[in-house]
């Protein structure tokens, strides 16, 4: 399970250095892709097998689904980190993130998200006040 924020910097050469404490799950490889509210998605491998095939499962014959499928597909970068951690992450996907030196990982459960730091407190500021009065809604039978 991939929890906590931290604090990472992208180097000159386009690499980021992962938070050491999930290094294991990632070790035998990872995805990254792009995700919504223009961040990144790094999944390990299985896990991103595993959505992979529910999205190849949907109906081509929909417009959406086709277009949903090529973006996702076509905008991910299979990476394994090297010893010290860290993954190259391609111009493209630094382009889509916005990514600059100081960026940010966050974990969402299954899956890490790469975001710049200023681009990720813009989305808290933006979102802090209907996280906090969040409902029923939102969280079926959890409140």
């Amino acid at each position: 399970m991939f929890l906590g924020t931290h604090y990472p910097r992208l180097d000159d050469k386009g690499r980021l250095t992962l938070p050491a404490k999930f290094r294991d799950a990632l070790a035998g490889g990872l995805m990254v892709t792009k995700g919504q509210d223009h961040c990144l998605y790094v999944f390990p491998r299985a896990e991103f097998e595993q959505m992979a095939r529910k999205v190849a499962d949907a109906p081509f014959t929909n417009e959406a689904v086709r277009a949903y499928q090529r973006y996702l597909f076509a905008g991910t970068d299979e990476q394994r980190p090297d010893g010290q951690g860290r993954v190259s992450i391609a111009p493209e996907l630094r382009r889509y993130a916005g990514l600059t030196k100081e960026c940010v990982v966050i974990g969402a459960i299954n899956r890490l998200e790469i975001w710049d730091a200023q681009a990720w407190q813009t989305y808290l500021d933006e979102h802090e006040d209907s996280y906090a009065t969040a409902r029923e809604e939102v969280l079926p039978g959890v409140f």
